[in-house]
């Protein structure tokens, strides 16, 4: 009736069961001790009963029924000490190798409830006796949390090798497992030791914690020259271990940096570069900085615009240009870098990029920064965007109008005021009465 190797099944059968109205499985059960051997299926529905009494003696009847060890794990986490210890007593009689590895992916998910462990600890005490073999189906479960139940036990008992340890690093998804068999795999190396089949993998891995743990070896392996290709690397935990490998080698990463560059014809100059730039440069090194966000590239050219920001470099006229950007990326990074001082830009200026012409990138940066403003350009802005076809700038602006009250920089009585909060169409009579009184309004 279901996959009955998917543990999900086996606790949704238990639980609806356990919480259904009472049924003709009931009876049955009573006729079946009168002198009848159980089916399998009755007894399935006998371990999931409400009464504890049901559970406790149908757990007599499964000696002899693989089919119902799920159940059997099941009980071992019974509220009910009775059935609990039948359910323990039946579970370390039939649990083997096979049916250690069958069912811990469900008895991991038993394991994580009260007195959940016993069924987990069995499997686990039967595993490291067995042969490294019977672990490997469980190495590649597509259950994240069985993955690391078996890396773990399989790094603790030495089941893999470094090399092996290295390619599962570099190929699981989930960050735990790497980062276990990544520190595993470095670990079995000795210092001054290259060993190729792990450093390689490691290098050459999608997630940049593996990576950084493959950079940060090369000095231990002695091959510190090799972390210069990753001090452009896109994810900047590993150009950070490069920087710290390639200084313990004697160089000098900024100035590897400002000489890529300074090369901004290179049509191989990467984001990563011009971001290790900001992350270990200086002030003096805006110039370089400004001449990239004309770079061809969008990313470079967003890096560049972040690295300033990083730098904390404001030239309000040349950042303000950089809004009308094609690229959204470097547009986003101008307003983040522009936000602290938005009271330094012109509201018109801003206002003329909220048409709905613009690219939406460039409103929503001029909204932003309008926001930023405060009082009555706020205001304006928001107003201006109440009934715009874009939903989500339609609804921040409403909210913003919703949530305004008059600031200190607000003229007291200003008619403008009153004309705004009634164009909105937003306030009941009250509370516009209210908002309009604040203002220095009089009815």
């Amino acid at each position: 009736m279901f996959d009955v190797a998917d543990p999900a099944v086996w606790i949704a059968l238990d639980e609806s069961v356990r919480h259904g109205v009472r049924s003709s499985a009931d009876g049955t059960w009573q006729r079946t001790e009168q002198g009848r051997t159980p089916t399998d299926a009755q007894l399935a529905l006998a371990l999931c009963r409400r009464d504890g009494r049901i559970r406790e003696r149908a757990l007599g009847e499964v000696a002899g029924r693989p089919e119902l060890l799920p159940l059997v794990v099941i009980r071992c986490a019974d509220w009910a000490e009775p059935v609990r210890d039948r359910a323990r007593t039946r579970w370390a009689e039939a649990v083997t190798v096979e049916t250690a590895t069958a069912l811990a992916p469900l008895a991991l998910r038993i394991g994580v409830r009260y007195r959940g462990d016993f069924a987990v600890g069995l499997i686990d005490k039967v595993l490291r006796s067995a042969d490294r073999e019977a672990l490997l189906p469980l190495l590649t479960h597509a259950d994240r949390t069985v993955r690391r139940f078996a890396h773990r036990l399989a790094v603790e008992e030495g089941f893999l090798s470094p090399a092996e340890l290295a390619r599962s690093a570099a190929r699981d998804e989930d960050t735990v497992v790497q980062g276990l068999c990544a520190e595993a795999a470095l670990a079995a190396l000795a210092e001054g030791e290259a060993d190729d089949d792990v450093l390689e993998p490691l290098l050459a891995a999608r997630n940049p914690r593996v990576r950084s743990a493959g950079v940060t070896a090369l000095r231990r392996a002695g091959r510190g020259e090799r972390a210069v290709g990753f001090l452009g690397d896109r994810a900047s935990v590993v150009r950070a271990c490069a920087r710290y490998v390639v200084r313990r080698s004697g160089g000098e990463p900024v100035e590897w940096y400002r000489r890529r560059c300074a090369e901004a014809g290179d049509a191989a100059l990467s984001a990563g570069v011009v971001s290790g730039l900001a992350e270990c440069g200086d002030r003096s090194d805006a110039e370089v900085l400004w001449a990239l966000t004309s770079c061809p590239d969008p990313v470079v050219r967003a890096r560049a615009v972040g690295g300033l920001r990083a730098l904390d470099v404001l030239d309000v006229r040349r950042l303000r240009a950089l809004l009308d950007d094609p690229a959204p990326g470097v547009v986003r990074e101008a307003t983040l870098a522009l936000v602290p001082s938005a009271r330094m830009l012109d509201d018109g200026w801003l206002l003329e990029r909220l048409a709905v012409e613009r690219a939406r990138e460039t409103r929503v940066s001029a909204f932003r920064l309008l926001s930023a403003h405060g009082g009555l350009v706020r205001l304006r802005a928001a107003v201006a965007l109440v009934d715009d076809p874009d939903d989500r700038l339609r609804n921040w602006a409403r909210q913003s109008v919703l949530r305004w009250h008059p600031t200190a920089d607000v003229p007291p009585g200003s008619v403008e005021v009153g004309e705004l909060l009634e164009r909105a169409r937003l306030f009941d009579a009250y509370r516009l009465k209210r908002l309009k009184w604040e203002a220095g309004l009089r009815a």
